[in-house]
């Protein structure tokens, strides 16, 4: 794997990813316990994104407080409680920080793990990722740009959804937490004034691991290990008893089933295309008059999933998509792609150390956590000074993915609409300044989902909208400085993906979270 790791990253150009600059630097040590400044009581009423209603899941009545079991279940929270071992504590100070926010984390780290393309066989054919036996090589999956923009989303979607549901029986129930109940119980975090009955910790745990098993099949252990540890961090912290996991667990699960059949049914299985389709694109371009874009690399690699603009988005119909999707690019043959040319060619001959810094802050290449882990990790620094609940992190995260999923969706099917060549392509003066990805060019999709996620964040937090925007002209310019995109593709990617994040805030507004 070593051997495959090395001729992985020689043969992608990449080895400025190796660049300190090239990720956001997370100060998750210092955050604060989880303490939300509105704990959002009326999160039962909220909009689910898929889950038909929050009512949808039959939860049992839990037993009163009065009761013999509840009763016996407040004895074992205090002997768990009076024999904490070191561990223990180390897991209750990991996980008070808030389940959502370290599930995004878990998320990128898995990303980062499997973003990683095969290495050729030895007939010079590249072999495919099999979900069916995730832990052959190559291993299951190759967590690109699309394929984690989609995983991130539908994890958020299913934590948000079995959240919504979780306040619905909060309040519906109404049973205390165990602290309110019997004075004795001081719980290691902070008092909540919701109801106990289901616990979130629990439901998010449920939620994330199911989901994570569809998507990460070969770290299953690892899911279900940390699955287990946050439960049990309520029950040692006298968080929740016994039966609030067991309730929200089961709750979790449903939840993520729900998106699970969606998931399986949006297209995803057929993204990959196969090489007639691979064929018909490369044809139809030239039947336009135009230079088809093809593989750099040796042996020519098959695109990068041609077909996922095909997949059914989260936030608008399938139907619109080509109604999104921009006009072309600048001929090939024009004057205006031989000034492009020329700009592109004058930036990698002419690199400032300002811009070596942006190309290689925003890499996010073979082995990182893609452009969309990187805008989930700038809305994580940013969210944690804004003491969420953990529904409205999930609220937020759910809307920042779908932006960044559907934002993947119209940019690979306007590039494979297209399919344009690479600048390097057209001019074999222009050597590039970080790896050429292994797909068309026009639009950028660095572009693409920095203009959707700095318009979503921009309306969850208004006041830092102007520097969300700075972000993405910045991620967007990367592509120029770097040689890999024109102008154009910069330009109308970042046009695009705004568009897509019109539809987050649209969503946003009639949710009943505002």
């Amino acid at each position: 794997m070593k051997k495959h790791l090395a001729l992985i990253l020689s043969g992608f150009c990449l080895c400025l990813l190796a660049s300190c600059d090239k990720d956001v630097v997370e100060s998750n040590a210092g955050y604060p316990a989880l303490d939300p400044a509105n704990i959002d009581a009326d999160a039962g009423s909220w909009a689910p994104m898929v889950v038909s209603s929050a009512a949808a899941f039959s939860l049992p009545a839990p037993q009163p407080t009065s009761s013999a079991a509840y009763q016996q279940e407040l004895q074992e929270l205090k002997e768990l409680r009076s024999s904490l071992t070191e561990e223990q504590k180390r897991v209750i100070n990991y996980w008070k920080v808030g389940s959502v926010v370290r599930w995004n984390e878990i998320m990128r780290e898995l990303v980062a793990k499997h973003n990683l393309p095969p290495y050729q066989n030895p007939d010079n054919t590249y072999p495919v990722p099999s979900a069916a036996n995730p832990f052959a090589y190559p291993t299951f999956p190759f967590s690109n740009p699309p394929y984690a923009a989609r995983a991130y989303a539908y994890v958020s979607v299913a934590q948000y959804d079995a959240l919504v549901m979780a306040h619905y029986f909060k309040e519906k129930y109404k049973r205390p937490a165990p602290y309110q109940v019997d004075a004795a119980i001081k719980p290691a975090v902070p008092e909540s004034a919701l109801a106990a009955y289901p616990s979130e910790d629990a439901v998010i745990a449920g939620a994330s691991l199911e989901m994570m098993k569809l998507l990460f099949p070969g770290d299953v252990a690892y899911l279900t290990g940390m699955a287990e540890e946050e439960k049990n961090y309520r029950l040692w912290s006298g968080a929740n008893v016994r039966s609030d996991i067991i309730a929200g667990d089961s709750l979790g699960r449903w939840a993520a089933r729900m998106v699970i059949q969606r998931a399986k049914a949006d297209g995803m299985g057929a993204a990959g295309g196969n090489q007639e389709v691979w064929a018909r694109l490369e044809n139809d371009c030239k039947a336009r008059g135009e230079t088809p874009w093809y593989s750099l690399e040796v042996p020519k690699r098959p695109p990068m999933l041609p077909l996922f603009g095909e997949v059914k988005p989260l936030l608008f119909d399938k139907a619109e998509v080509p109604a999104l999707r921009p006009g072309p690019p600048p001929s090939a043959n024009s004057e205006q792609m031989r000034k492009e040319l020329e700009e592109v060619l004058s930036y990698t001959r002419n690199a400032t150390r300002e811009q070596m810094r942006i190309v290689n802050f925003w890499a996010d290449g073979v082995g990182t956590y893609t452009p969309p882990g990187h805008w989930n990790a700038i809305a994580t620094e940013s969210f944690v000074k804004k003491q969420y609940s953990e529904v409205r992190w999930a609220r937020n995260y759910a809307l920042l993915n779908a932006a960044l999923m559907d934002a993947a969706i119209l940019c690979w099917n306007t590039k494979y609409y297209y399919y344009n060549a690479r600048p390097c392509q057209l001019d074999p003066r222009i050597k590039t300044l970080t790896g050429v990805p292994n797909f068309p060019a026009y639009i950028s999709g660095h572009s693409t989902f920095s203009g959707a996620a700095a318009t979503t964040l921009g309306y969850l937090i208004p006041e830092k909208a102007g520097e969300f925007q700075k972000m993405a002209q910045e991620a967007s310019n990367s592509r120029l400085f770097g040689g890999i995109h024109y102008r154009a593709d910069c330009t109308v990617g970042l046009e695009t993906g705004q568009k897509v994040g019109y539809y987050a805030i649209a969503r946003a507004r009639t949710d009943g979270a505002d």
